[in-house]
């Protein structure tokens, strides 16, 4: 006589629920956000701060003074924009218990988080954006969010203000 069993073998919710929490607990080590002197830069970095808490990830605040298009005077001003934006998100990074290293590049500034993003094993890149309006999107149809969104290797969120704010 012969006898055909078949063993199955069933997670339990709870397995199952760990399992889920260990994968996206290593979805993102490295978070990098491109910061600005604005409310834009200020939600994408309150994003990526928030983003790198969930999943244990260290943040790089990248700031980009584009030196092609600037005079000195105003890579200075920018200079001085730079440190206060990266500073700001180590600030918001200490609140929430992440590592921000602060981080400056010079030049071109997709080509820098582009290059930065490469050179450091970033998994996200989190950048701002503003809808362009009215005579900008002529001057500027291109701006860097899309041409990092075009160009990068790893996932990229794009972030901005809350859309019920009246002010831009």
């Amino acid at each position: 006589m012969s006898t055909d069993s078949t063993h199955t073998q069933t997670a339990s919710p709870a397995t199952d629920h760990a399992a889920a929490a260990a994968a996206t607990d290593a979805l993102f080590d490295r978070v990098l956000v491109v910061t600005d002197d604005g409310p834009h830069g200020d939600a994408a970095a309150e994003t990526a701060v928030q983003v790198a808490a969930r999943f244990d990830a260290a943040v790089d605040a990248l700031y980009v003074v584009d030196t092609a298009t600037h005079w000195d005077v105003v890579v200075e001003r920018e200079e001085s924009v730079g440190e206060s934006a990266v500073e700001t998100v180590a600030e918001r990074g200490a609140a929430a218990g992440v590592d921000v290293r602060k981080r400056f590049r010079y030049g071109h500034g997709h080509d820098q988080v582009l290059d930065y993003a490469d050179a450091h094993g970033v998994d996200l890149i989190v950048v701002s954006s503003e809808r362009p309006t009215g005579l900008g999107r002529l001057v500027n149809p291109d701006t860097l969010a899309p041409r990092v969104q075009r160009e990068a290797d790893v996932p990229v969120m794009v972030v901005g203000p809350d859309d019920d704010d009246d002010t831009n």
